[in-house]
């Protein structure tokens, strides 16, 4: 695998940190600014929404850039919001400033998959993409919990600017190893870019990502009253646990890269069957420690081994323009999270039980299998008319030529 791959995996950890980060330093930015901490949650909400909106946003306005600088200036965003964040004043600068940091989030892993593909030969892309990702992944493993503990001990405004020096990093690590070759500006331009989410294909993608990680999410969410609530867990134990779910979303991770240029298709189906199979399971697995544990772990597997083969795919439908509709499906991602999230909450409202957001996860995976299901079942319908296409427009690109001999 190229280097350049690690520039890659540099600016994920680092948008991977400052995206959970704040989640765990909650408590201090709002005794900090003198706000409750409900106030101080509408910061994880703005990220969100810068994300969903910079991500098709940034990705069509750069359309005839080059990507490499693309990336970079994706970069440099993103340590300017960062910087913006440590420097607030107050609660509306701090909201601003994470809307501000969340619009280059969705750009650079839509363009940065475009990119890894191109650096590797085809039977390796689904893994590339998986390595890139395998940043985000390490975040959660690593560079949140560290960054939650820098925050804690000596303030949330060092965090930030710690963060910003991951992607100064990152913005180092682009320029020096990111061939120019390999991250020219794409011949597709806007209007191209555009076109391609016109095509059925792509949004089915784009369904199965949002019922799926929607999934995730729905359970996910509510993981901490499920494990102290059912499983018996003490408060203080599920931060341990939650990195556990990293360790768990980097082996499905690496797994489902490897696994998907094998077999596209069958790691997705895969991935979301055992999503089910996990979710379904929850009630009965949350009631011992031990079994807790390993449904965590299990979770991160199954819903992260699906990440790089919808990716993938969503690419593959937008061939002929990829940036977009790779952007559109990391704004699906956090569509999932949002619309996840709401759901499970609906069922812990309604008090069906700590678990109940897990069963609705499960019912939001069949929708994601069924959505995959349809665009495959509409894949194998256009196949035939394709090839025909394609063998026409080969038939009557040769006709001239038989003609013109025929006539001398």
């Amino acid at each position: 695998m190229p280097l350049a791959l690690l520039a890659l995996a540099v600016g994920a950890f680092g948008i991977g940190t400052t995206e959970f980060v704040i989640m765990g330093l909650l408590p201090e930015v709002a005794a900090d600014l003198g706000i409750s901490i409900p106030a101080a949650g509408h910061l994880v909400s703005a990220y969100a929404l810068g994300v969903v909106i910079g991500a098709p946003l940034l990705a069509a306005v750069t359309a005839r850039l080059p990507r490499r600088k693309v990336l970079i200036g994706l970069m440099v965003l993103f340590v300017v919001g960062n910087a913006l964040s440590a420097l607030a004043p107050d609660e509306h600068w701090l909201l601003a400033a994470r809307f501000l940091s969340g619009l280059p989030h969705g750009a650079f892993f839509g363009v940065g998959a475009v990119v890894a593909t191109g650096l590797v030969a085809p039977e390796r892309r689904a893994r590339s993409v998986s390595l890139m990702f395998l940043g985000l992944t390490i975040a959660n493993v690593a560079g949140v919990p560290a960054a939650t503990l820098v925050g804690q001990h000596f303030g949330w405004r060092i965090t930030f600017l710690g963060v910003g020096a991951i992607g100064l990093a990152a913005i180092a690590s682009l320029a020096f190893l990111l061939p120019r070759d390999h991250a020219a500006a794409p011949t597709a331009g806007l209007r191209g870019e555009l076109g391609a989410l016109r095509s059925l294909p792509v949004w089915l993608a784009l369904g199965t990502t949002v019922a799926g990680f929607g999934a995730l999410f729905s359970a996910y969410s509510y993981i901490t009253p499920m494990l102290t609530e059912s499983a018996g867990y003490a408060a203080g134990s599920v931060t341990l646990l939650l990195a556990l779910f990293g360790v768990g979303a980097t082996i499905g991770n690496l797994a489902g890269g490897r696994l998907a240029d094998h077999s596209l298709r069958g790691t997705l189906f895969g991935g979301l069957a055992s999503l089910v199979l996990i979710l379904a399971l929850f009630p009965v697995l949350m009631s011992a420690q031990w079994s807790a544990a390993l449904a965590v772990l299990l979770l991160g597997v199954a819903a992260f081994a699906t990440g790089s083969p919808l990716q993938l795919m969503v690419m593959e439908k937008a061939a002929a323009a990829p940036s977009l509709a790779s952007s559109a499906n990391q704004a699906a991602f956090n569509l999932a999270n949002a619309g996840g999230a709401w759901t499970g909450g609906l069922a812990l409202s309604a008090g069906l039980g700590a678990t109940a957001p897990a069963t609705v996860g499960a019912g939001l995976a069949v929708v994601g299998l069924a959505v995959a299901a349809v665009a495959r079942t509409v894949d194998t319908r256009r196949a035939p008319a394709h090839a025909a296409r394609s063998h026409a427009r080969v038939v009557a690109s040769h006709v001239p030529g038989e003609r013109e001999t025929a006539r001398v």
